[in-house]
């Protein structure tokens, strides 16, 4: 069995839903992801925003935009008087849940249901017209299945016993239909996993029951060997391995969810990167194919603060690296680059939210600068020690961009540099100018 992930643009409208069907309906069987319509999320936060700000009228005005968008919708998508009424129900029962809100208490529970209200909407929507034209297809809850446990991290164990009772109920169905990015938490409570988080349902389902594969359909023909947004004259990449493709998905290649490679590759599952506006081009496989030593792509990550602790103590001092991890550790900040020398240590954070904490508990042993708006450029391929030049091709592209700090060795898979944000294009452009 195949797992399929569509993100929101490839649900986006009753055109784009009615061209799906041709790149599901094949008598395979499959699991089919479906993210919530483009654009709802973002104003299911908005409308979540305006109760935690007591402005029910505001967020009645919301909720009234985006009810009137979904009824434009399946006044398109369906043909027939019984699916459009099954349509419209399904519509009042969802935003008058919404509605609900503006006459009752507003806590972080009652958000995290707000926001999942945009994938169990899709989903039904296109099960309903499946059910219309004659496609046999099962609406598989998520929430029945799908759980984080208290560290917010997915709970495979959980999800592998309880997603295969779900399917066992339909023995022989072939085709079934469920939400991305929604789940439980530990305590039972409706949660999600955050921005992106249907690609990581997707490979996570396709982890839980041994997928033949997992497929990623976008609006881009694959992992490109640039960012296409900036620099002109990019291509897709045919073959990634999994440790390439977890690199430039962290370091800033959007069509990937960061974390989501990891369930593929612990199950050793090909995942494969398709364009839903261009079905029948090649895109990318990922693999744990190791294809060649070779510069395979070039991501950036935005919003980097850069630290660096300096102190005349560290010199020789064994444990001094220790403190230092041990305060962003209390502060759950992770760390995404380090270099040092004999005296200093400069690292990078993604995650402003305790700064100003994790700066003053440094300050108690050395001394700390502060560079804020960082970009990190990643360089992706396999950089087989034995290999000579890989570096040198780098370094000479950037012989004209100041670098802040640069972070190779650590893995075969990775050279990584920072620069100002303000010199990110020209770092791209002369990366792909140097290097492809």
């Amino acid at each position: 069995m195949k797992v399929l992930k569509f993100g929101g643009t490839s649900v986006g409208s009753a055109e784009r839903m009615k061209a799906l069907v041709q790149l599901i309906n094949d008598g395979e069987p499959k699991i089919v992801v479906l993210s919530a319509m483009s654009g709802t999320t973002n104003s299911l936060v908005e409308i979540g925003v305006a109760l935690y700000a007591k402005e029910h009228q505001k967020a009645n005005s919301l909720i009234d935009v985006l009810e009137k968008k979904y009824k434009d919708v399946i006044t398109q998508l369906y043909s027939g008087a019984p699916a459009l009424q099954k349509g419209r129900e399904l519509l009042d029962s969802h935003f008058n849940y919404l509605r609900s809100f503006t006459m009752d208490l507003f806590t972080v529970n009652e958000e995290r249901a707000i926001l999942a209200q945009g994938e169990l909407l899709s989903t039904a929507l296109f099960h309903y017209y499946l059910e219309e034209i004659g496609v046999e297809s099962v609406l598989l809850p998520a929430l029945n299945f799908m759980r984080i446990d208290e560290n917010e991290e997915p709970d495979l164990k959980y999800i592998e016993a309880h997603i295969k009772p779900e399917l066992a109920k339909y023995a022989g169905k072939k085709l079934f239909i469920t939400q991305g990015y929604i789940c439980r938490n530990a305590f039972g409570e409706i949660d999600n996993l955050k921005r992106g988080g249907s690609d990581y349902t997707a490979t996570i389902v396709g982890a839980a029951i041994q997928s033949d594969e997992i497929q990623i359909w976008t609006d881009i023909d694959g992992m490109h060997n640039n960012d296409p947004r900036i620099v002109d004259k990019t291509h897709p990449i045919a073959e990634l391995s999994f440790d390439e493709a977890a690199e430039l998905a962290y370091f800033g290649a959007k069509i990937l969810h960061p974390t989501c490679i990891l369930p593929a590759q612990t199950r050793n599952i090909p995942v494969r990167l398709l364009n839903t506006m261009q079905p029948e081009a090649k895109g990318t496989v990922i693999t744990s194919k190791v294809s060649g030593d070779s510069i395979k792509a070039v991501a950036a990550k935005d919003g980097i603060t850069a630290i660096k602790i300096k102190s005349g103590r560290m010199l020789l001092a064994y444990g001094f690296l220790r403190s230092v991890f041990e305060i962003f550790e209390r502060y759950k900040t992770p760390i995404d680059m380090i270099t040092t020398s004999e005296v200093a240590v400069s690292l990078t954070i993604d995650n402003t939210r305790h700064l100003e904490a994790i700066k003053k508990e440094l300050q108690e042993f050395c001394s700390v600068e502060v560079d804020t708006d960082q970009t990190i450029v990643c360089i992706v391929g396999n950089f087989s020690a034995a290999k000579q030049g890989f570096a040198l091709r780098v370094f000479e592209s950037l012989k004209n961009i100041p670098i802040r700090m640069i972070s190779y060795g650590g893995s075969e898979n990775n050279i990584s540099i920072l620069v100002d944000g303000k010199l990110k294009k020209d770092t791209l452009v002369a990366l792909n100018k140097g290097l492809f």
